[in-house]
């Protein structure tokens, strides 16, 4: 089979047996230059039909409207007439710890609160606090050592019994004689601290759990605070620098 040379190709690459001593190497790169160029225009050219039934299902589909005709993000704002519902976004970060719904509505409705009884560790309290005796030596030490009440005013500290059932010890009870479960017992901080409650309600006390997306879940407020000493130590605040002196 007989082959054919591009002649621009040869033209540019013939080389003499003298050398290159007497021709003009800018021609020549430039009609290298113009030989690639054909070379790939005809590749371009064998090639644009498949490359056009390509690139046509995503031209018709970007195919829209005038640009005069779309409305702006702002104008689709003010022509909502209803609350936007959270909810209706998909939450992303599912919440994997136990919640029970709260026995009090805010602004936007229901909400739900973290449980609280599975994170106390002797929980229920009837496992002890029963009419069986007692055949432990110092078992009050033993099983609430630890704990230690610094809640309420300096001359009018609260006790064990002001805030837990005096019978049944495995509920809480408010100061008008009514039960309370762990997991709701924001219903007893909140006789006392009803400001706070009031804001906790509302969103500006406390923290959400997770994102601002799906159910609104917070966290209750032994989440934060130790129930048996809730003011917050005093600490200095984070930093990244040293001290000026």
């Amino acid at each position: 089979m007989k082959t054919t040379t591009n002649p621009i190709i040869q033209q540019s690459w013939a080389r003499p047996m003298g050398g290159y001593a007497n021709t003009d190497h800018t021609s020549q790169f430039q009609h290298f230059r113009l030989s690639w160029q054909v070379l790939v225009t005809k590749c371009l050219i064998q090639k644009l039909p498949c490359l056009l039934l390509l690139l046509l299902p995503l031209v018709l589909t970007n195919t829209g409207p005038a640009s005069a005709s779309e409305t702006s993000f702002l104008q689709d704002v003010k022509g909502i007439d209803k609350p936007f519902d959270n909810r209706s976004v998909k939450q992303v970060r599912p919440i994997i710890q136990e919640t029970v719904l709260a026995k009090e509505m805010y602004q936007g409705g229901s909400f739900r609160v973290l449980a609280r009884k599975k994170a106390i560790q002797r929980y229920k309290c009837s496992n002890c606090h029963n009419d069986k005796p007692v055949l432990v030596n110092q078992g009050a030490i033993l099983t609430h050592g630890n704990v230690v009440i610094n809640h309420g005013q300096e001359d009018n500290t609260l006790s064990c019994i002001d805030c837990h059932h005096p019978k049944d010890r495995d509920f809480l009870e408010d100061k008008k004689g009514r039960k309370i479960d762990f997991d709701h017992s924001y219903q007893l901080c909140g006789q006392c601290h009803f400001r706070q409650k009031r804001d906790w309600i509302g969103g500006a006390h406390g923290k959400r759990v997770s994102t601002w997306t799906g159910d609104r879940v917070v966290y209750n407020c032994a989440t934060c605070h130790n129930p048996h000493s809730p003011r917050f130590e005093k600490r200095f605040p984070a930093t990244y620098s040293l001290p000026l002196d």
